[in-house]
């Protein structure tokens, strides 16, 4: 076992990221888990440790984008240069945008969009010299969509996608690889935190968030562009990019509404 690999995981200690964190650890990744909650983390770390592998923990909340900073600046003080960097933690809010409030969606802005932006910044000026590197950054269908009920959130993955299929092509053969998760609903706790439990979307099956990790970390080892985890999921792209906007808007607004609307 090389002792000496790291990876970095945000939205570490349940869900999709608990998953990809497994996965790593399974494949013998020291781990770096960042969650907002410490003894979610040290729980999740007892689990890796089983692995036989270090696990560093930080508790940092990244709705402050400050503290990307801090974790990066941590790691260097540590001498530690995560080969994998995996851009999970996000959430989302749901309603009418004219109801909701916007305190909440900047956070969910500075968590889903400039955090990872930080993060991915100092992890490509650290790898650049040593021209390896891996990134998962977690998208989603909804950057596919206009998503009524869930604009901010939709807007937030839309420009994960596109970042990071921009940058990927800047770093071409350059040796490090950008790659994106498209998961459809699935079963975590997203949707308690986005307030979203009436919505009508939560009346089909959820994926399995062990399997969606899995699709998203063997694209990411593949080192392809991006991977639409499900079938369904893969249908439901397939149409959108077959409609107008205003047709993909309405079809994704009539499934996110709530239940009695």
């Amino acid at each position: 076992m090389d002792n000496k690999r790291y990876a970095l995981v945000t939205g570490a200690s349940k869900g999709i990221g608990f998953e990809l964190a497994k996965l790593l650890a399974q494949h013998n990744y020291n781990l770096i888990l960042v969650a907002r909650t410490q003894k979610d983390l040290e729980t999740a770390a007892a689990t890796f440790r089983q692995n036989d592998i270090e696990v560093l923990i930080y508790p940092k909340d990244l709705f402050d984008y400050t503290m990307a900073y801090e974790i990066y600046s941590d790691l260097k003080q540590k001498g530690i240069s995560p080969e994998i960097l995996v851009n999970d933690a996000g959430q989302g809010v749901y309603g009418k945008f004219q109801d909701t409030s916007i305190h909440r969606e900047l956070d969910i802005i500075s968590l889903n969009i400039i955090s990872p932006l930080i993060l991915s910044k100092l992890f490509i000026e650290d790898r650049l010299p040593k021209k390896s590197g891996r990134i998962l950054n977690l998208s989603s269908i909804a950057s596919k969509a206009p998503g009524p009920w869930h604009s901010v959130y939709h807007g937030t993955k839309a420009f994960i996608q596109s970042f990071s299929e921009a940058v990927r092509e800047e770093l071409k053969d350059q040796g490090i690889t950008i790659t994106t998760l498209l998961p459809g609903p699935t079963a975590t706790d997203f949707f308690n935190k986005a307030d979203m439990n009436e919505s009508k979307i939560l009346e089909n099956p959820l994926a399995n968030p062990a399997e969606v990790a899995k699709d998203g970390f063997d694209a990411m080892m593949q080192g392809e562009d991006k991977v639409i985890s499900g079938l369904k999921n893969k249908l439901q792209v397939w149409m959108s990019n077959l409609s107008t906007d205003e047709m993909a808007a309405h079809r994704m607004g009539e499934m996110q509404k709530p239940v009695n609307t």
